[in-house]
């Protein structure tokens, strides 16, 4: 791993650093791992609102991927010497509240909570990759919602709309609604969590936390851009 110079007034030890960083992967890791693990139960619930085969097997597929990503993730924890399900539990709590706050009340709100849920992951995923060593960053890839995915959901969602301009007030609303309840879930992990040192292990709290929000207000201008892709107001 490779870290930037140190800006801060004492010099830390490059085995503070280490361990820095080791505590801001584990807590990464065991965040994806849990998020992943919940996602894969959410959309295989939500396929129960489909409409139709062809849309439940859309969703099937999606949960199908979440569950291989909760197993990739997983596997390099116990590779790092980690227990996977005691690096996930203190982001239960957390993950499990987003989603029981957030439960769709029908086909429409849970094909929107999968698009823009797995969008802001994704770039999150993105808005951090490039500050983890390779291993890691490599783990991130392969859990990355795959462009096509995307594309699939994103269609889905505008087919919808043109054959029901009445749903898109409704929607702009839950779109709102989902995007303020999950960067405030990701403020909270990160406040608690190591995230905000191990984002930059030898700068200051105060330079930590401003690069977090530097990450929230992209996530928040993706998703502004989504949403208007969709003809909706974000």
């Amino acid at each position: 791993m490779s870290t930037p110079p140190s800006s801060a007034d004492e010099p830390i030890s490059a085995g503070e650093l280490s361990a820095r960083y080791d505590k801001f992967v584990v807590d990464l890791l065991g965040g994806i791992a849990y998020g992943e693990l919940s996602g894969f139960e959410r959309l295989s619930s939500d396929a129960r609102y489909s409409p139709t085969l062809n849309d439940r097997s859309v969703l099937g597929k999606m949960a199908v991927a979440e569950f291989g990503h909760y197993e990739m993730v997983c596997g390099r924890l116990l590779a790092m010497g980690m227990d996977p399900e005691l690096a996930m539990l203190p982001f239960q709590r957390m993950v499990d509240a987003f989603h029981e706050r957030t439960q769709p009340a029908d086909w429409h709100e849970s094909l929107m909570k999968a698009y823009v849920v797995d969008a802001i992951t994704e770039d999150f995923y993105a808005a951090i990759a490039e500050r983890l060593d390779g291993e890691t960053r490599g783990i991130i890839a392969k859990v990355r919602t795959s462009t096509e995915q995307t594309a699939l959901l994103e269609g889905l969602l505008k087919k919808m709309l043109d054959e029901d301009p009445r749903l898109s007030s409704r929607l702009a609303l839950w779109g709102r609604r989902l995007v303020g309840e999950a960067l405030t879930q990701a403020q909270r992990i990160g406040a608690r969590h190591s995230f905000l040192v191990g984002l930059s292990p030898e700068g200051t709290q105060e330079e930590s936390a401003a690069e977090v929000a530097a990450i929230l207000a992209q996530l928040t201008r993706g998703h502004s851009k989504r949403m208007s892709r969709l003809g909706l107001t974000a």
